[in-house]
């Protein structure tokens, strides 16, 4: 009846419920990033070309982003 293993996955996939937008000429480099938050409530810096609404996949071993899912 009790847990004694857990595995978690190395990546989990989540949509941005909210981000600010992108500014027109903001550089899409991996490099400048901006703060948005995923449906479970968490905070991730993603780059500045992600919108609300879209799909990514985030690290579960630091919470950081990884890509965008297609």
């Amino acid at each position: 009846e009790t847990v004694l293993y857990a595995d978690m996955p190395i990546k989990v996939q989540m949509k941005i419920t909210y981000t600010e937008p992108g500014l027109k000429g903001d550089t899409a480099s991996s490099t400048a990033l901006k703060p948005a938050e995923v449906e479970t409530g968490a905070k991730v810096m993603v780059p500045l070309f992600i919108e609300m609404g879209e799909k990514i996949r985030i690290s579960t071993a630091d919470g950081s982003y990884v890509e965008r899912v297609r």
